[in-house]
């Protein structure tokens, strides 16, 4: 079973994108754009289009409108201080076409992009709710492997071990934490590639990014960073 899922709905005018980046995050992405009157597509990178990060309580109240359990779903989607009004309805009178509003967006989709979508949330939720709403351990191994974490005591680095690895966040005491800018270019299990202003590309560790992020190729957006990281590889971070 794959990890990520990401799949597109176009028409004339409007895009909607729907987005899982893990099976162990209990939410998906939903992405809206337009055609501009010039006729290029808005660019998320550039702070256009919308974007919002949908929980699994949400997720269900769509499923059973595609369902039609219910002809219509709506609400005020909250992240943050950001406040959007969302709507997922069946068109009046017409059981073979399906309206998605986020915000000011306005998608339809037909009876082919209806079920696709319908099959993706049930496909979602089922494998969210397995792997994003429990602990999971190795069922072959009775102790997972010893993780060396080092931490910086002093001017020598101590090596504690901790017997139990729990996702991929470590606690560092040291607060000294910088700032980046950059977008996602690429990930892997252990670290991102960042695309910085002026087309500089870095390597970050997860390890050593302290805030969250939004695993969205492309957008700007920024990253805490350990410091000491960035100063012992020299990385410019103003």
């Amino acid at each position: 079973m794959v990890d990520k899922h990401n799949h597109s709905f176009f028409g004339t005018t409007t895009g909607l994108t729907i987005q899982s980046s893990s099976k162990r995050e209990p939410f998906i992405f939903i992405k809206c754009i337009q055609k501009k009157t010039d006729g290029t597509w808005e660019k998320p990178s550039k702070g256009e289009g919308k974007t919002i990060k949908c929980n699994l309580d949400e997720m269900v109240m769509m499923l059973l409108v595609l369902q039609r359990k219910m002809k219509e779903w709506v609400n005020i989607h909250s992240f943050k201080n950001d406040k959007t009004q969302i709507s997922f309805k069946w068109a009046n009178n017409e059981m073979d076409k399906f309206w998605i509003r986020i915000g000011k967006y306005s998608k339809m989709l037909n009876i082919a992009q209806i079920e696709i979508f319908k099959l993706l949330l049930e496909h979602m939720i089922k494998e969210k709710i397995e792997n994003a709403t429990t602990m999971n351990f190795d069922e072959n191994q009775k102790i997972t492997r010893a993780k060396v974490i080092k931490e910086k005591s002093d001017d020598n680095f101590v090596e504690k071990k901790s017997l139990i690895k729990v996702e991929e966040t470590i606690i560092h005491k040291d607060k000294n934490l910088k700032k980046i800018e950059g977008a996602i270019k690429r990930e892997t299990e252990k670290a991102l590639l960042i695309n910085m202003k002026g087309d500089k590309e870095i390597w970050l560790p997860k390890a050593v990014i302290k805030s969250k992020y939004l695993p969205i190729k492309y957008d700007m957006q920024s990253f805490l960073v350990d410091g000491y990281f960035l100063e012992k590889n020299k990385i410019q971070f103003n």
